[in-house]
């Protein structure tokens, strides 16, 4: 059993108050990109509402388009009306290129994102439209905001999944901030202290003495500069070896 504050988290984890509800969608394919979409960024529920095909989400179209997001399918419900689409949701958003003359008032998709992700309150559904004809205005007009995706005005039309990654990815990142995403790839070697770089400096400053680089009665403002580079890349143990390594490599030829 997991202990009561860790129940909570994932409660009120953005990731489990966010549904994508999906009306009348008419191509399977584009149900398999949505998933797609919605799991890269960490979403899982995806209810369908009277999509066109009634096989839509065994479809071969959309188990192609998933492309490894076949759970997202699977999990996936498909209901008959938008009250069973939003069924344990107490805040809808409807998202449309197409401003409305009696809308819900209009959010972009970062202003929304970022009050859900403070408001652990809001299990919000965002709700996508036919890919022909969008959104009609009587479910629009039920919704609480509509959210209209700042694109090109001469030529604003997205395709549907495309729409589903927008509105995942400002979620995902309302969530996570702007802190950087941990990751094993690559190597990560210690820091090097203070006493190892400036042994290094005076062993490199001996070396550009030998090669006539440097004149040590007139040495001017090159090897405060150069701390001050090197300051920059915080200096990992092999990387002062290898720079003390070339620097003995100038000694000897000299």
């Amino acid at each position: 059993m997991k202990p009561p504050e860790i129940t909570s988290q994932i409660h009120t984890s953005i990731f489990n108050r966010l549904r994508f509800v999906l009306v009348e969608t008419s191509r399977p394919g584009n149900i398999g990109s949505v998933a797609r979409a919605m799991k890269t960024m960490g979403f899982s529920e995806l209810v369908l509402v009277n999509p066109r095909f009634p096989d839509a989400l065994q479809h071969e179209e959309a188990v192609a388009f998933a492309s490894g997001a076949q759970d997202i399918l699977e999990n996936a419900r498909i209901v008959s009306s938008i009250s069973d689409a939003l069924i344990d949701c107490n805040f809808a958003a409807a998202v449309s290129a197409r401003l409305r003359e009696f809308s819900p008032p209009i959010a972009s998709p970062r202003s929304w994102a970022t009050q859900l992700s403070q408001d652990v309150a809001i299990h919000g559904a965002l709700l996508f439209g036919n890919e022909r004809f969008g959104l009609p205005n009587e479910i629009v007009e039920k919704c609480n905001v509509l959210i209209n995706i700042p694109a090109n005005p001469v030529y604003s039309s997205l395709n549907l999944a495309q729409a589903v990654q927008i509105l995942a990815y400002e979620c995902r990142m309302a969530a996570l901030g702007d802190t950087p995403p941990t990751t094993d790839i690559g190597f990560h070697g210690e820091f090097a202290g203070v006493q190892e770089i400036d042994g290094m400096f005076t062993h490199l400053e001996q070396a550009l003495i030998a090669i006539d680089f440097l004149d040590p009665q007139h040495p001017k403002k090159c090897m405060s500069r150069l701390k001050r580079l090197f300051a920059r890349t915080q200096l990992e143990v092999e990387e002062v070896n290898i720079l003390r390594g070339m620097a003995k490599k100038m000694m000897d030829k000299k």
